[in-house]
């Protein structure tokens, strides 16, 4: 690896191999801390210096939970502008392993559930959902109706499960109930995500997972659509 060349959000093209360096040889919190700084900024962006940093990341990640933590925080922001696929790809190896130990690892029900989760998804290639997903306890989603245009609140979680239209002193009007996905109707990513949650036994996230892959009724025109493949290709971001 020729870290002459990968600098970090800071510029700096020396200072990630030595912390990483210590990291190998110590759990110390503050080179977590100042890896984290330097990999990943609070606005989800990457660099170099993040790419590089993962195989031995991901080398770590099988025995400590904040390289694992800043693994899944790096792949989460894979799919942004960072001209770094070249690197990515390069981590193909290390990523495949990876995704199985986030498996074995939601397997035991973690506190980091959803993170997990998030985490696999994005691991998985599936950036758009790992972005988005919430864990149902009060998630709503924005979408336009496909036949009349009209943007639709969809709500998951403890105010219901419901299309309705949102007027700015009203709040949600015209509920319409949700109509979820049965597990023989759900297909690709979202039958992975479910069969996974129902695996888990992390119920209140297999539910909500067949609501967002459910269909919802326009309380504009009446008519019902997919909402995973309204939303996702309307939020989808481009690669």
């Amino acid at each position: 690896m020729n870290w002459a060349q990968m600098y970090d959000c800071r510029g700096d093209v020396d200072r990630v191999p030595e912390l990483l360096a210590r990291a190998e040889r110590e759990d110390a919190a503050e080179v977590w801390t100042e890896l984290g700084h330097r990999l990943v900024l609070e606005c989800d962006l990457v660099f170099p210096a993040s790419f590089a940093a993962l195989p031995r990341l991901l080398r770590l990640a099988s025995r400590n939970p904040r390289a694992r933590g800043l693994a899944g925080a790096i792949l989460r922001c894979a799919a942004g502008h960072h001209d770094c696929d070249d690197l990515l790809a390069d981590c193909a190896p290390a990523v495949a392993e990876f995704r199985e130990l986030l498996d074995r690892h939601l397997r035991s029900r973690p506190d980091d559930y959803l993170d997990s989760f998030r985490d696999l998804l994005a691991a998985e290639g599936q950036y758009h959902w790992s972005a988005v997903l919430g864990d149902f306890s009060d998630d709503f989603y924005q979408v336009d109706c496909p036949h009349c245009a009209v943007e639709v609140t969809i709500a998951i979680g403890g105010h219901g499960r419901y299309s309705a239209v949102r007027d700015w002193h009203q709040g949600d009007v015209d509920r319409r109930a949700l109509r979820p996905a049965s597990p023989e109707e759900l297909r690709g990513i979202g039958r992975r995500m479910h069969e996974r949650a129902v695996r888990d036994d992390a119920v209140g996230l297999a539910d909500g997972i067949a609501h967002l892959f459910g269909r919802a009724e326009c309380p504009r025109c009446a008519s019902v659509f997919g909402i995973a493949e309204e939303y996702a290709s309307a939020h989808r971001p481009v690669m």
